[in-house]
């Protein structure tokens, strides 16, 4: 049973990491050099008390409300699909919406001609507001609650 436990988490690891390098591009050519949707024609929240808690300080658009939702109910779609719902599925499905993100973000910096690896510095990234060891700190946060989800839930 344990194999068939490393396999189905490596398949799933497999498959958010081709997810998240193909949002990547569609990000880059929707966003091109001005990440955070910041030359889109969407709304702006740029300074509120729950920005700071829950969001790293950056704006919320309305971009990003949208693909947020849509990205949410899409890693939930098997649970709904298969009529199936426990702690341990949910938990499984926040991990890959962590891991998703993460990676994504991380792909958007490292495949965006404009940025590239030389680029993904603080100095580089005014919408990452923190960082820790090299990355924004939501990376290791992130990185740590996305590997205890997957504990539990395997």
């Amino acid at each position: 049973m344990a194999s068939h436990d490393s396999l189905q988490l490596a398949l799933t690891i497999a498959c958010v990491i081709v997810l998240a390098f193909f949002f990547a591009q569609v990000e880059i050519h929707i966003e091109g050099d001005a990440g955070w949707a910041e030359n889109l024609p969407t709304w702006r929240i740029e300074n509120h008390w729950a920005l700071d808690l829950f969001w790293g300080g950056r704006p919320m658009t309305g971009y990003h409300a949208w693909v947020f939702v849509f990205i949410t109910i899409f890693f939930h779609y098997p649970l709904f699909f298969a009529a199936q719902w426990s702690l341990q599925l949910e938990a499984r499905v926040i991990a890959t919406i962590m891991l998703f993100w993460l990676l994504e973000d991380f792909l958007w910096f490292v495949l965006n001609p404009a940025f590239g690896w030389q680029r993904f510095r603080q100095e580089f990234v005014s919408w990452h507001k923190h960082w820790v060891c090299g990355a924004p700190i939501e990376y290791w946060i992130f990185s740590v609650i996305c590997t205890l989800l997957f504990w539990y839930s395997h």
